[in-house]
């Protein structure tokens, strides 16, 4: 497990690897305002242990990779695609099986339609391409999370409560919330965050309509995993995404919300490994 900052047209990214450098590499891209811890240490040792090189980082804006001005991201989604390549060249990757989470599926399906040269199979976890037809976010909980609000960015406690709340409202109903946890993952992400407010940037990029408007044109082998009581990106976006990329094949986590639990990391894994493994 290394840890290194990637430097290239005047932007920092961090990264982080597990595993040996010469097995097949699988790129992690996390979701919204959430840094790469959210990949978390053990999940990313027992998919390594699968056989594979694993390669996690923090998108621009949160952890300890470069931040902008609030509301005024220099960047489009198109760019932090752009900047998962500049991260495989950094290890020396020439191809990469590439796993997305909610806006991390964003970024994956604009690699798999710019550098599809770079991809060998792509997972889009808790994502959509938002067609039009496709239901929105369920508006209780766009109501409470709305609700929860920062006014001091440098106090720990409050930061840290707000985001154990905001971690209750994505939970499916088949898991426990393990308190504990969550809030030690937390704490983390605020110690080691540079700008922590900075996250919240991520609610204004642009940049991504040209590219999932063309989603049925991507020809990597893709596997889609998406749970049923997912409140934010409704269940109905998965199912849709598997039916317009081809032959995509589709992963469904009964009970799950808008989370990588831990009670679902076997089956989110095996079902990674086994999909990559079949190239």
């Amino acid at each position: 497990m290394t840890e290194k900052i990637i430097r290239f047209n005047d932007v920092y990214i961090c990264a982080e690897s597990f595993g040996e450098i010469n097995n097949p590499t699988i790129l992690l891209i996390m979701g919204a305002t959430a840094s790469m811890i959210y990949w978390e240490e053990e999940f990313c040792k027992r998919l390594s242990n699968q056989g594979f090189h694993i390669i996690r980082y923090d998108n621009r804006d949160v952890g300890k990779s470069i931040t902008y001005e609030y509301g005024h991201p220099e960047y489009t989604f198109e760019d932090l695609a752009d900047d998962a390549i500049q991260v495989l060249d950094a290890y020396k990757v020439d191809k990469a099986h590439i796993v997305g989470m909610s806006m991390g599926g964003i970024i994956t399906q604009i690699i798999a339609l710019k550098h599809p040269s770079r991809v060998l199979t792509i997972s889009l976890i808790m994502t959509s391409n938002f067609d039009s037809s496709l239901p929105k976010k369920d508006s209780k909980v766009t109501e409470a999370l709305s609700e929860l609000k920062i006014r001091n960015w440098q106090n720990k406690d409050e930061v840290v409560e707000c985001f154990i709340k905001k971690s209750k409202v994505l939970i499916g109903s088949k898991h426990i919330f393990d308190e504990e946890k969550i809030r030690r993952l937390n704490e983390e992400e605020f110690d080691r965050a540079s700008n922590l407010q900075s996250m919240e940037n991520h609610g204004f990029i642009k940049g991504w309509g040209s590219y999932l408007s063309r989603t049925n044109e991507i020809n990597a082998p893709t596997l889609v995993i998406h749970g049923t009581d997912d409140t934010i990106i409704p269940y109905d976006h998965g199912i849709h995404l598997s039916e317009v990329i081809p032959n995509a094949v589709l992963v469904t986590l009964e009970g799950t919300g808008h989370e990588l639990h831990h009670n679902d990391w076997d089956e989110i894994i095996n079902a990674i490994s086994k999909h990559a493994a079949n190239l």
